[in-house]
């Protein structure tokens, strides 16, 4: 719609300073010829755009102007209450700033977008770290943030899972990823990914770093998933499946479901060992057809299991037999 691009315009002007109708058309989508009428429709309106000819030209608001109109939509009012994220929030030393900046845009909206996004934040909140995860003390979360925003080298003590665990390095923080309740830092060079809570010790350097031209950091955190799960799961197991029965990731059925609801799929395995823990959890809701080596495994260790709490007491049905 014409006023919703309009308010898009101006808060992008207010927001980015001085920009080409090429730059605006591209954020907005539309043709340069339409940015050009969105222009006018808002000098005639009365608000203090000015555009300069040249290489160095393009369209801003007079300085000093500031628009309290938000544009926002009760969508996107809910959308934003319901993305505060306090903890970790509070985790990068900004608890207070986001309480004040959601006071701000809550007083700024028209009351039925207000109720609205009160109702949003009264009746959802979000948790994201799993139930039987212990938060992660992260003490050096505050410096390391600082340092992503001020392209500044870190010079860290790190420990690591493998020998020699603990280790020093020279990070570029690109950027920091909130994962299942869990603080990574992405640096280069590389970039790698590093746990800040395995952070020991950390240096701020006087020393600035330069970014990667383009570097995005959800583009390439969105790879090095994928990547991560190509690398972890570099096997394959067979296996029947109960109805109901889950694996914590997709499963594809080869086949319609048996008589029974069963269904046959391949899946992806990290190795034996992981499959083995990982399959028992579920019990008698799967069965392991292939590899043959993981299938002998699991039916040693029921065996084992059966034996052990065979002579189990207790049983129901169970009688004492009399001595004689």
């Amino acid at each position: 719609m014409k006023s919703s691009r309009l308010v898009s315009i101006l808060l992008l002007l207010q927001t980015r300073g001085r920009m080409t109708a090429a730059q605006l058309a591209g954020e907005l989508e539309v043709s340069v010829r339409t940015v050009y009428r969105d222009v006018e429709a808002l000098a005639a309106a009365g608000v203090p755009l000015y555009g300069d000819a040249g290489h160095a030209g393009g369209y801003r608001l007079l300085d000093g102007y500031r628009t309290r109109l938000t544009g926002l939509t009760t969508a996107e009012a809910e959308a934003l209450f319901l993305a505060g994220a306090p903890g970790p929030a509070a985790d990068l030393g900004l608890g207070p700033v986001l309480a004040a900046a959601r006071l701000k845009v809550r007083a700024a909206l028209p009351a039925p977008v207000r109720e609205h996004a009160d109702r949003i934040s009264g009746r959802f909140h979000l948790d994201a770290p799993g139930w039987y995860a212990d938060t992660d003390a992260v003490p050096w979360l505050p410096a390391v943030a600082d340092a992503v925003w001020n392209d500044r080298v870190l010079d860290v003590s790190y420990r690591r899972w493998r020998e020699p665990t603990d280790v020093r390095r020279r990070l570029e923080p690109y950027g920091l990823v909130l994962k299942a309740g869990r603080w990574y830092v992405v640096a280069g060079p590389g970039p790698r990914t590093f746990r800040v809570d395995q952070i020991l010790e950390l240096s701020v350097l006087d020393e600035p770093f330069t970014r990667p031209d383009g570097f995005d950091l959800a583009d390439w955190w969105a790879g090095h998933q994928r990547d991560f799960r190509q690398r972890l799961y570099t096997g394959r197991a067979v296996v029947r499946l109960a109805p109901g029965a889950t694996l914590g990731r997709p499963v594809t059925a080869e086949e319609p479901p048996d008589a029974d609801g069963w269904i046959r799929a391949t899946v992806p395995i990290e190795s034996l060992d992981h499959a083995h823990g990982e399959f028992l959890r579920l019990g008698t809701d799967i069965e392991v057809l292939e590899p043959a080596e993981l299938r002998h495994r699991i039916a040693r260790t029921a065996a084992e299991l059966a034996a052990r709490y065979g002579n189990a007491p207790g049983e129901p049905g169970d009688r004492e037999v009399p001595k004689s």
